[in-house]
């Protein structure tokens, strides 16, 4: 069960089916990173030129990468803290936690009740989330402004309890090999950002673009936004400082992320309700451009 805290009651509601799409980094050496991905994470590789790729499971890209050999990371600013990795079932990601550990790559598996996760970072600083829904085992909700994490038999949990690893390989019989492709279904489910400030940033996603409001606890300086009553597409967090710049034009990380719109009526009706807001947006050949309060690059897209 997931606590609803706040319907959007203004003039636009994002669609129901709306997801987050690809997630485009800048990165130093683009070979050293696709070889992380491919060889780690186990992704694809769709295409490659000189200085760009895109990855995934097969289907549409859900990773960008393009190359800046001079590109540097910044401390204290805005971007991105992790992107989420989604797997259809916990026996496929029991199978990528297990290929992290064959080759000992430092992974910190946690159980957040709701989800089973581990965290990461590829070898350029970045943030990824790899995770299977299992809301059989519990919900978080919503009290007195701080998140409550319940058991399903509602004992209370923090919410960041260690995997038991050993009852998630039990789902993964001999023929899971962990050479196997990943499954086609497999996508981003969620990103969670850095931000300058709180309240800004919930009212441009909530008010703005239209996601309902899931939580925002102060105490941790969180909130999470999402489409369609999911647990969060989107997070927020002022864990870089409070009024945290935006990274320089010439950063290392994040350079945008997709929110994805199951049509293209659904990107124009949109647009057409911020452009009402006199939000400036940026035409692309495959959507819009818009920017969060933090300077967080979004590309509002359609679905193919």
């Amino acid at each position: 069960m997931n606590t609803l805290l706040q319907n959007n009651t203004g003039t636009y509601t994002i669609h129901p089916l709306t997801r987050i799409g690809r997630v485009a980094l800048v990165v130093n050496d683009l070979q050293g990173q696709i070889d992380f991905y491919r060889q780690v994470l186990n992704l694809k590789v769709h295409w490659q030129t000189e200085s760009e790729a895109g990855l995934g499971a097969g289907g549409e890209d859900f990773l960008h990468l393009t190359q800046n050999p001079t590109a540097r990371r910044y401390p204290r600013t805005s971007g991105l803290y992790h992107f989420a990795v989604l797997f259809p079932n916990q026996r496929e990601l029991a199978r990528a936690i297990a290929r992290l550990f064959t080759l000992r790559y430092p992974n910190y598996p946690t159980d957040h009740i709701m989800t089973k996760t581990t965290y990461l970072s590829d070898p350029e600083g970045n943030g990824i989330e790899l995770y299977a829904e299992s809301p059989e085992d519990g919900y978080w909700t919503l009290a007195e402004g701080h998140y409550i994490t319940r058991r399903k038999d509602g004992s209370l949990s923090s919410g960041r309890e260690p995997l038991d690893v050993e009852k998630l390989f039990s789902l993964l019989s001999p023929q899971d090999k962990l050479e196997n492709p990943l499954p086609a279904e497999t996508r981003i489910g969620h990103i969670h950002l850095h931000v300058s400030s709180l309240d800004p940033a919930v009212d441009f996603y909530h008010r703005f673009l239209g996601f309902d409001l899931m939580g925002q606890d102060q105490s941790i300086r969180m909130a999470f936004v999402s489409a369609g009553g999911y647990h969060h597409h989107i997070g927020l967090n002022t864990w870089q400082g409070e009024g945290a710049p935006p990274p320089p034009a010439d950063a290392a990380g994040l350079q945008y992320f997709a929110i994805q719109l199951p049509e293209r009526e659904e990107v124009e009706r949109l647009k057409r309700h911020l452009i009402s807001h006199t939000l400036p947006i940026q035409e692309v050949d495959n959507g819009f451009m818009v920017r969060d309060p933090s300077q967080n690059r979004i590309l509002l897209t359609a679905a193919r």
